[in-house]
């Protein structure tokens, strides 16, 4: 297993310290999926400025302000709290308003909420009239995103008092490539990071000095380890109703991407699926997508249902579609005889995606917008669509070493398709992205993951 220390997040981390030295109250959400790495990027930032960590639990509200007024003691080093806890919300709010500026940050606030609803409005008293007057900086960070989101509408208590919100989002493969030992190859990157996909928590639990097919087995493959766990335990988390959302996920999975596909697989009403897939989208556990090119993409008739998250890929494809081999511990044949033949493939498909985004991110095209581009017979890897300079940008994504000739037929194909993309006046450029090529050609840019 990694060494658990903490990586990456600078942008983020640099955005809480901007914030917290301008001399202003500032009241900031920030919520994002489990195991995304919320509570180490606050204990990160609070390590430079020695703030107070409040940490709630899934208890009652009486244990909640009896365990938080433990920690309010232990930072003040407040003998006197410590033998007599606040009675309630409002003398520990109080309290806190009294003190002089730091970072508080409140660590799992839906499980507040969640126990006693009222803090909310009783939280809003104390920022409109505490907080708000003494430049206090108050976080709240939840993980569930759904509870979360709510604090942000309109009918929520502080709705216009927060100051900023961070949705912390999953790595993308550069970032999550910290963790991977540098000696290991781009391909080896690529596979792994397929597996494990963004998530910190996700990416410490293998150990790097074991081979890819012994991590597997031992850390995914067995159902009392957390990574063969924790897309059920996300699951029912999130959501009241775990079963049908389930069978959506897996329906997605197994590659029904248009919402009348997942109908008649799953045999849920259309009007239901529908809003499963809506409340999906909103807990990024999925994604709707359509071609680049589509003027309307919320009315498009075009649009398909994608999973957003690497591991739910891997866990739905490899792992639960598997059952039998875990139930009877037959990892090694799992593993030898389902996984390892079919994870090139896979990864190619991840590899496409990781490529798409890294394209999308360089500073040579960042006048472009990216997306894919699709119709009923055919499909482009990557279109970028510079509208100002009337450019477009036409590419394929293979997840190998190529040859001259196979850069030659993805030329061809790549010209036949680009007659299809209808963008009149638009200077067109073709692109292939691939792992590694020796091969140059005057008529299409080949560039190499490495080196975007």
């Amino acid at each position: 297993m990694a060494e658990k220390i903490f990586k990456n997040r600078v942008n983020e981390l640099k955005l809480l310290n901007d914030l917290y030295e301008k001399p202003q109250a500032k009241l900031i959400i920030v919520y994002g999926r489990r195991r995304v790495g919320k509570t180490e990027l606050l204990k990160e930032f609070l390590k430079k400025h020695k703030g107070l960590y409040i940490l709630a639990r899934q208890e009652s509200e009486a244990e909640q302000i009896k365990k938080i007024s433990s920690q309010i003691a232990e930072y003040y080093n407040d003998n006197v709290l410590k033998i007599n806890p606040f009675n309630n919300w409002d003398a520990l709010f109080l309290y806190l308003s009294e003190k002089p500026r730091i970072p508080i940050v409140i660590d799992e606030f839906p499980y507040i909420i969640q126990s006693a609803k009222q803090v909310t409005g009783i939280l809003q008293d104390y920022w409109d009239n505490q907080f708000s007057k003494k430049n206090s900086f108050l976080v709240l960070c939840g993980s569930s995103i759904a509870m979360m989101e709510k604090l942000l509408g309109k009918k929520s208590p502080i709705y216009g008092r927060r100051t900023e919100q961070i949705l912390l989002e999953p790595l993308k493969f550069n970032d999550a490539c910290l963790f991977f030992p540098d000696k290991m190859s781009i391909k080896d990157k690529v596979i792994y990071y397929s597996i494990l996909g963004g998530m910190p928590a996700y990416l410490l639990e293998f150990d790097f000095e074991k081979s890819l097919r012994e991590n597997v087995m031992d850390n995914i493959a067995r159902k009392n380890k957390f990574l063969y766990q924790d897309v059920l335990f996300t699951l029912r988390e999130e959501l009241k109703e775990p079963r049908n959302y389930f069978s959506i996920l897996y329906s997605i999975a197994k590659g029904n991407s248009k919402s009348g596909q997942i109908v008649n697989d799953t045999g849920l009403e259309k009007s239901f699926v529908n809003k499963y897939l809506s409340v999906l989208i909103d807990l990024q556990l999925i994604e709707r997508r359509v071609p680049i090119t589509e003027k309307n993409s919320a009315r498009s008739r075009n649009g398909i249902y994608l999973l957003r998250d690497n591991f739910f890929k891997f866990w739905f494809k490899f792992i639960f579609e598997n059952q039998e081999y875990i139930e009877q511990e037959k990892q090694e044949k799992l593993a030898d005889e389902k996984i390892l033949p079919e994870l090139n493939a896979f990864a190619g498909r991840i590899f496409e995606e990781v490529a798409l985004s890294e394209i999308s991110r360089s500073g040579k095209y960042k006048n472009y917008l990216f997306g894919r581009w699709w119709d009923k017979s055919s499909e482009v890897d990557i279109v970028g669509i510079d509208r100002f300079n009337k450019k477009i940008l036409v590419g394929e994504i293979k997840f190998k070493k190529l040859t001259k000739a196979e850069v030659q037929e993805i030329k061809r194909s790549l010209e036949e398709n680009a007659k299809k993309i209808n963008l009149l006046g638009f200077e067109q450029k073709l692109i292939i992205v691939c792992l590694d090529c020796d091969y140059e050609d005057s008529e299409v840019e080949i560039v190499c993951l490495d080196k975007i």
